[in-house]
């Protein structure tokens, strides 16, 4: 199963720059190397902060994006969005029973889980009951299948000092949960970073996040107020099979410098 990631893309109204980075600009290549390297994708997830500020003219903007992919799309919310105005442009979209943004989709290689951390007027993420009924019953649901599980904010300590304090807040319970699902986890999928990441967690859950297709950090783990800085748009190729999940960063643009030979091994 291939999957295509793409993350944080803080969508703003054409024309304007959000960081140094024009936003519009950087999804645009991307979703048009997508659509031409990648149309045989089964799915497509956006892992949050779709845009800026969360307005109705940067959602309309998505969906005009949007519009050639050919393979169907999840999209999850971030602390940037707005659940009302997402819901408000993409009413088809599927949601749980309290209006959450979340979802699940059944494979041949486990279940697959959209989660919603998005808190309106929070920063960090916010994962509490209210949405914890909904993901028991989706983890019950899986039986014996692991589990792939797709969110904004990292359930886990990232260890950068700049997201410290703006990582998920829930004291662990989500790890919590996960963990115990008897069918395992097989990955987590995250944004919020805006720098590639991988790792295991204490519970011995793999996880990685993608980078952002906007603009990211200057990788400084230290620092609580890291630098800004462009690049080229971006993306990553998700392959899960029976050999198991893995990830595969992808850029726009990107200056051939020749071709490698055929190794024909040892």
């Amino acid at each position: 199963m291939k999957i295509i990631q793409i993350t944080d893309t803080h969508l703003m109204p054409s024309g304007i720059i959000v960081n140094g980075v024009d936003p519009e600009r950087q999804l645009r290549a991307a979703i048009a190397d997508i659509v031409e390297k990648h149309a045989d994708a089964d799915l497509g997830v956006m892992t949050g902060d779709l845009c800026n500020f969360g307005d109705p003219e940067a959602y309309a903007l998505l969906q005009d994006i949007l519009a050639p992919v050919p393979f169907e799309m999840r999209l999850l919310l971030g602390n940037h969005d707005d659940r009302g105005n997402f819901r408000a442009a993409f009413p088809d979209h599927p949601v749980d029973q309290s209006g959450f943004i979340q979802s699940h989709l059944d494979t041949s290689f486990g279940r697959l889980l959209f989660l919603d951390s998005h808190q309106p007027g929070v920063i960090g993420g916010h994962y509490g009951e209210d949405r914890m009924v909904w993901l028991d019953s989706a983890l019950a649901g899986a039986g014996e299948q692991p589990v792939t599980v797709f969110i904004h904010h990292p359930p886990m300590e990232c260890g950068i000092a700049h997201f410290e304090k703006i990582g998920m807040h829930d004291e662990g319970r989500l790890m919590q949960r996960l963990a115990a699902h008897a069918g395992g986890v097989r990955h987590i999928v995250f944004g919020h970073i805006h720098v590639p990441l991988a790792g295991t967690s204490a519970e011995g859950i793999a996880f990685s996040s993608g980078q952002a297709c906007a603009h990211r950090f200057i990788t400084d783990l230290d620092a609580p107020d890291p630098l800004w800085t462009g690049g080229n748009p971006c993306y990553r190729i998700l392959s899960l099979d029976e050999r198991g999940f893995r990830a595969y960063g992808a850029e726009v643009g990107e200056v051939s410098t020749g071709r490698a030979v055929i190794c024909e091994g040892p």
